[in-house]
Formats: structure tokens, sequence, C-alpha cells
């Protein structure tokens, strides 16, 4: 497999699956759950992305989509996110799990949402300025599919951001993370969510994904160019950057 894989699947439609059924279980509880786990830094390294790819948002007439946009965070953080003067961007929300979206609308226009598969989306080529995910990517089932759909949709000079969970290189640091993460998270989560198997899953899903070094060759063999990658607060979490 060259995607996430839970415990249990056996193929990439499995691989899917379980990860729809496991994301609507917890979409009652995820913005509280991923405010407290993370001590609210999200709400930085998302303010951080948008900061990254304001540029793109200043573009007249821009159209940006957030896939994997879980209950719109990312989303609306994008669309207050333009410099001051600049034409408001077209931004768009897609997810493959129903409950996510249902619990976006209540930050976001229902009209601003689709549910569709990250792999399979339902737009022209080369449609978007601009193409986001913020922590979904590692769920996906296949990475390099994924990438390839993701330049699919760019139109030239379009910019894709994904904003990811990753290892700490300080051997030190890295140690305390993984104890809090193996540890301490999945009792937390379990009991703030209500599905232990979710925050389980959360850190092993982070183990076993590319380095930045690695999806950012990844992203280069799909078709991307000016490729770069920065890791934030001590490498918990890494933006990478590409263009079309």
């Amino acid at each position: 497999m060259n995607g996430t894989t839970p415990q249990g699947a056996r193929n990439e439609q499995e691989a899917a699956e379980w990860v729809r059924a496991m994301f609507g279980r917890v979409a009652h509880r995820y913005d509280l759950a991923n405010h407290l786990l993370s001590f609210n830094i999200d709400r930085y390294w998302r303010a951080h992305t948008v900061a990254r790819v304001r540029e793109v948002l200043a573009r007249p007439e821009a159209r940006v989509l957030d896939i994997c946009c879980g209950t719109g965070d990312l989303l609306r953080a994008l669309e207050r996110g333009r410099p001051a003067g600049a034409h408001r961007p077209h931004v768009l929300g897609s997810d493959f799990c129903h409950p996510m979206l249902v619990a976006a609308r209540a930050k976001v226009g229902a009209g601003e949402l689709f549910e569709a598969d990250a792999l399979r989306l339902p737009l022209a080529d080369a449609s978007l300025d601009l193409i986001t995910v913020a922590f979904g990517f590692r769920n996906l089932a296949n990475y390099q599919a994924a990438l390839r759909e993701m330049r699919r949709v760019l139109r030239g000079g379009g910019v894709a951001a994904i904003l990811e969970f990753s290892q700490p290189p300080n051997p030190l640091f890295g140690a305390l993370y993984s104890f809090y993460s193996r540890r301490l998270l999945p009792v937390i989560g379990g009991a703030l969510s209500g599905s232990r198997d979710a925050y389980t899953y959360l850190p092993e899903s982070v183990r076993k994904f590319p380095a930045p070094e690695e999806l950012a060759q990844m992203m280069r063999s799909a078709g991307f160019g000016g490729v770069e990658f920065e890791r934030l607060t001590g490498g918990i979490v890494a933006l990478h950057l590409g263009r079309a």
C-alpha cells in the first residue's frame, strides 16, 4: 500500500473506509480534542500556512480548495487571510466524511462545501490557484495518486500547501513527543472523543508517514516545482509548498 495503513486494512479501499468511519465517529468532538491535545498550537500552524500562501490569496478572482477540510478550520482561516484591499478569493472545502462536513457548515457557508474523495476530485484540469490540506494528507489511501490529483487541478503558477504531522529530528525532543503521542494522547483523546482507536491510530499514522525530505521528493515526482518545506514547533509538523 502506498498510503495510510490502518490496522486490519488489506487494500486501499479498506483503508479509506476505515478512515471515513473513524472520522465520522469523532466529528462531534474533533475541534475540542484538536485544540486541547495541541495546547492550541494548531491555530498557529494554520495561521502560518495562510501567511505563506497569502500572495496567492491576493490574486484577482483566486480559486482555492482545501481538501480533507474536516470541520473547516483551515478553510475559515483561508477565507479571512486575504491581504487588505485584495479581492475576496473563491474558497471551497471538500471532504469524503459527511459528518465532518456537517460540522464545518457551522463555520462556513454550505455552498462552499462539497463531499468528494481527494483522490478523485470533481474538478476540471487547471481550475485552481491554490490547493491546501491540513492534517489530512497522511490519512489518504495513496499519497502519490493524491499528489498527482493535486497537480492536475492546479493552473500554471498555482500552489499546493501540505501541512502535516512529522517526527521531530531532535532525539531528546523526539523521545518526549513519542511518549506523549503514544502513551498520553490515546487516553486523553479517547476520553474526549469517545473513540480511543482514533487516537491510537494518530501516532501510528505519523510514525509511518514519509519524512519531510521524502514527501518533498514525492511532490517533485508528481510534477511540482520549487518544492520546499519547513519544520514547525521543533518538527512536530512540517509545511510543504510546491508550484505547478
